[in-house]
């Protein structure tokens, strides 16, 4: 037995206290209308009604009954809209990451829009390098993420792909701390500081081809992660780093740092290019209200720019580097 319906029935008539009227407001007939009110009282084992050819009477049970039914309907109604919302994107749970140098400004301002976007969503949100996503993704652990390219993007489908220009970090006292842009060459004789390659291989090896052809071949490759690591590194060891001005190595805005300064490189820079992804055909309202706050959050934020060609997003050959 359909309860529900069955439910509607019942408060119709007892409203309208006559069939024929509350056949009409359901839109059926008024045989089926008398054979549910019946099959209902079977149901609970209560007579609903005491009908007469003149009058049909609410019986005290169904006088008690008729405010629990109204209670279900409206939860009934209640439980599916929660479901078309949830069907549309716009509630529930959304499982997201952003890649570990998305600065802390960045992360506020996605979180703000996005709150606005969809105020009834719950947004779990990971820190995970594009590896970790694309795993993630894999393994059906995450709805949407904002990765690097180039990366592996079989099975995702894309926003927006975001550039976002690469400078160097490098102790106050070196010699090209004086430029106002700083060429890769004059980078020679530093170690260089960078993410550990398995977070994202193809970002690595590109970096490392970019710089070569520069000509900038550094003696060695340290590897981190974390700001105050890399920090450390770039003070302590004869070593240099490159990120985006964003990603906020330094201990005060601007030149106001004692030890360290951050300046743009010179000529064609590398940089970083980004894209919220997600699995096909998963693409729904929460995803979409995801990555335009995400872009928006880069491109105000970050200074992150709509990429200016369209460069392939495709993996290259495996290598350490290659020129």
């Amino acid at each position: 037995m359909d309860l529900v319906r069955h439910l509607e029935c019942f408060v119709a008539v007892a409203e309208e206290s006559h069939f024929g009227r509350a056949a009409a407001r359901l839109g059926m007939a008024q045989p089926p209308l008398s054979q549910r009110i019946q099959r209902l009282e079977r149901e609970l084992g209560v007579r609903l009604f005491e009908r007469t050819s003149r009058q049909v009477t609410i019986t005290e049970a169904g006088t008690l009954l008729l405010a629990e039914a109204r209670e279900v309907l409206a939860r009934s109604e209640s439980f599916l809209a929660a479901a078309r919302r949830i069907r549309d994107g716009e509630t529930g749970l959304l499982r997201a990451a952003l890649t570990p140098d998305v600065s802390g400004e960045t992360v506020a301002a996605l979180l703000a829009d996005f709150r606005r976007r969809h105020p009834g969503l719950e947004l779990e949100l990971r820190e995970l390098s594009t590896a970790e996503q694309l795993a993630a993704f894999a393994a059906h652990e995450l709805d949407v993420g904002l990765i690097h390219h180039p990366c592996d993007v079989t099975g995702l489908e894309l926003g927006p792909v975001l550039h976002r220009d690469l400078g160097v970090l490098l102790p106050r006292g070196a010699v090209a701390a004086g430029l106002d842009e700083v060429p890769l060459a004059a980078l020679t004789g530093y170690d260089l500081v960078l993410f550990p390659r398995d977070s994202a291989p193809a970002v690595y090896d590109d970096l490392l081809t970019a710089c070569a052809r520069g000509g900038y071949t550094p003696a060695a490759v340290r590897h981190g992660r974390g700001t105050s690591f890399v920090r450390g590194l770039v003070l302590s060891s004869g070593a240099v780093a490159l990120g985006p001005r964003d990603t906020h190595l330094l201990a005060g805005p601007g030149d106001t740092d004692p030890d360290l300064v951050w300046r743009p490189l010179a000529g064609a820079a590398p940089a970083w290019r980004h894209s919220a992804a997600w699995p096909k055909g998963r693409g729904d309202a929460a995803v979409g209200a995801f990555t335009d706050a995400a872009t928006h959050a880069l491109r105000t934020t970050a200074g992150a720019r709509f990429e200016p060609s369209a460069r392939p997003l495709h993996l290259r050959p495996a290598s350490e580097y290659w020129l």
